[in-house]
C-alpha cells in the first residue's frame, strides 16, 4: 500500500477533488484544513493578514497502482494551476490496522 499526501492552495479545492474523482480516488481520504507553508513557486500561505492564503492537505492510503494514478492527476493540475500551489508526496505503508 502507498500513502499520498497532497498539499494545495485551498482556492483550488474543487479542482483537486474533481481530479481525484476522475481516477476514482475521491471517496476515502483525510483532509487537513488550514495548513500553512511556503512553496518555491506559490509563495507564502500563512493565513495571516499579510499573507492571507492558506493550504489544505489530503492524505490518501491506497493500493500501489491507484497511488500512481493519483500522482498523474496531480501532475496534470500542476501543469494547469501550478502557480496556485499544489504538490504531492508518496511513500510506502508497511501496515494498516
Amino acid at each position: 500500500m502507498k500513502a499520498v499526501l497532497i498539499v494545495y492552495n485551498v482556492a483550488i479545492h474543487d479542482e483537486v477533488m474533481e481530479a481525484l474523482g476522475s481516477v476514482d480516488a475521491a471517496e476515502h481520504f483525510t483532509r487537513i484544513e488550514r495548513v500553512i507553508g511556503q512553496g518555491a513557486t506559490s509563495g507564502p500561505h500563512y493565513g495571516t493578514h499579510v499573507w492571507p492564503a492558506f493550504n489544505s492537505a489530503l492524505l490518501i492510503v491506497t493500493e500501489d497502482g491507484k497511488a500512481g494514478e493519483i500522482l498523474e492527476s496531480v501532475r496534470g493540475l500542476r501543469k494547469q494551476l501550478g502557480k496556485e500551489g499544489i504538490k504531492a508526496f508518496r511513500w510506502t505503508i508497511d501496515e494498516v490496522t
